[in-house]
C-alpha cells in the first residue's frame, strides 16, 4: 500500500509529460513552470498535514502531473531563448542539477527524520520549492516584457551575463513565430508530426529512450537487492552502495557532453554510450558473484552511460525541432518514453530475478545496451540528414 502513491506518481508524470508537452507549445512556458512548482509544493504540504493513505495517493498522483509541467516548457525556453552554445551548456547544467538534487535527497531525508520527524521531509521541499517558484517568476519577466530587444542592447547585456542576455533576446515576437511554425512551413500539407516522423527517426529515438529508462531506473531500483542477495551485504550497506549512482551521473553528463562535442551527433553519441554500457555489463557478468567492488563499479558505469544517453536524446534532440515550434511537444513525448522503460524494469527485473536468479538479469542489461547501440547506429545517417535540413 505504501508503494501505491509512488506508482500513481510515476504514471501521472509519464502521461503528464505528453499532455504538458503539447500545452507547453501553446501556453506561456514561464507561467506553466511556476504553476508546476507551486502545485508540487502544495502536494508536499498536504501530505505532511494529512497523513492518510486515502489522501496521500490522489495527492501524490497530482504531484506527478505538477512535476510534469516543468521539463517540456523548460526545454522550449532554453531552445528558443538561448544560442546553440548556451543551450548545450544549460542542458548539462540542468542535468547536473537534477543529479545534485538526488544526492541531496539521499543525505537530507535520514537527517530530517532523525532530527524532527518524517513530516519535515515534506515541509523542507515545499519551502524550497516556493522560494524557487518566487525566484523563477521574478527572473523570467524579460520573456514577456516589452517588445523585441534591440540588437545593440541585447549584445551589451549578453556581454555582461550571457544567459540573461540570451533570455532577453527571446522576445514575445520570436516565441510566437517559432510556435506557429512559420519559419519552416513546407508545402507538404500532411500533419506536422507525420512530417517529422518521416524526416527524423523519432520512432527509433523513442525506442532507444525506453531502453535507456529500463537501464537507468531498473539498475537504480534493484541494485541494493542485487548486492544484498548476491554478496550478503546488509540493507544499510547495499543502499549506501546505490548512492554512488547519482554521484557518478554528474561526471557522466559532463563526459557525454564532451563526447558530443567530438562526434557532433546526438544519435552517434548515444550509440557509443550504449556500446560502453554493453562492455561494462560483460565485465560484470564475468565477475558476477565473486567481486562486489567490480560489480558496483560496472553498474555505476552502465547507469552513467544511461544518464548520458538521457542527456543526448531527451535534452539535446528536442532543440532541433525549434524551427517547427514543437520543442515542448517533442520533449514531453520523448521524456514520457523513459517512464515506459522504468515501469517495465521495476516489475520485469524483479520477476526474472525471482524466477531464474540475477545472472539472467545482467545478461538482459547487456542485451538492452546492444539493442540500443544497433538501433542508434542504424538511424545515424537519417538523423544527420534531418539536422542538415535546419
Amino acid at each position: 500500500m505504501a508503494g501505491l502513491p509512488v506508482t500513481a506518481c510515476f504514471l501521472s508524470y509519464g502521461l503528464g509529460q505528453i499532455i504538458c508537452g503539447f500545452l507547453g507549445d501553446k501556453m506561456k512556458p514561464q507561467l506553466m513552470i511556476f504553476a508546476g512548482l507551486a502545485g508540487a509544493c502544495a502536494c508536499n504540504l498536504t501530505v505532511a498535514l494529512i497523513p492518510r493513505m486515502e489522501v496521500i495517493t490522489p495527492v501524490w498522483c497530482a504531484n506527478g502531473f505538477f512535476q510534469a509541467m516543468l521539463w517540456p516548457p523548460m526545454v522550449r525556453i532554453m531552445a528558443e531563448c538561448l544560442s546553440d552554445k548556451w543551450y548545450r551548456h544549460c542542458c548539462v547544467l540542468v542535468s547536473m542539477a537534477s543529479s545534485a538534487a538526488t544526492i541531496a535527497i539521499y543525505i537530507l531525508t535520514p537527517v530530517c527524520i532523525q532530527l524532527s520527524g518524517w513530516q519535515s521531509v515534506f515541509y523542507l521541499p515545499a519551502a524550497l520549492g516556493l522560494a524557487a517558484a518566487a525566484i523563477w517568476l521574478a527572473n523570467t519577466r524579460k520573456l514577456t516584457s516589452g517588445g523585441p530587444v534591440q540588437e545593440g542592447e541585447a549584445a551589451s547585456d549578453s556581454m555582461e551575463n550571457p544567459v540573461s542576455g540570451a533570455v532577453a533576446v527571446c522576445s514575445s515576437e520570436a516565441v510566437s513565430k517559432a510556435a506557429s511554425g512559420t519559419d519552416a512551413e513546407p508545402a507538404d500539407k500532411k500533419p506536422l508530426f507525420l512530417r517529422l516522423l518521416a524526416d527524423a527517426p523519432l520512432a527509433a529515438i523513442l525506442i532507444a529512450i525506453v531502453l535507456q529508462g529500463i537501464l537507468r531506473d531498473g539498475i537504480t531500483t534493484w541494485m541494493p537487492v542485487y548486492m544484498s542477495e548476491t554478496f550478503g551485504m546488509s540493507n544499510a550497506s547495499s543502499i549506501l552502495s546505490a548512492a554512488a549512482l547519482p554521484l557518478f551521473s554528474v561526471f557522466s553528463v559532463l563526459l557525454s557532453s564532451l563526447l558530443l562535442g567530438f562526434l557532433k551527433s546526438e544519435v552517434r553519441t548515444a550509440a557509443y554510450l550504449f556500446l560502453a554500457g554493453a562492455f561494462a555489463g560483460a565485465v560484470m557478468l564475468a565477475a558476477f558473484d565473486g567481486m562486489p567492488v567490480v560489480c558496483i563499479v560496472m553498474m555505476t558505469l552502465i547507469t552513467g552511460c544511461a544518464h548520458g544517453i538521457n542527456l543526448m536524446l531527451i535534452s539535446r534532440v528536442p532543440g532541433h525541432f525549434t524551427r517547427y515550434g514543437k520543442v515542448s511537444s517533442v520533449s514531453g513525448i520523448l521524456n514520457s518514453a523513459t517512464y515506459v522503460g522504468s515501469s517495465l524494469s521495476t516489475y520485469g527485473f524483479g520477476a526474472v530475478a525471482e524466477a531464474a536468479g540475477w545472472m539472467p538479469v545482467v545478461a538482459i542489461w547487456i542485451g538492452v545496451c546492444a539493442a540500443g547501440a544497433a538501433l542508434m547506429l542504424c538511424v545515424r545517417g537519417r538523423w544527420a540528414r534531418f539536422c542538415r535540413m535546419g
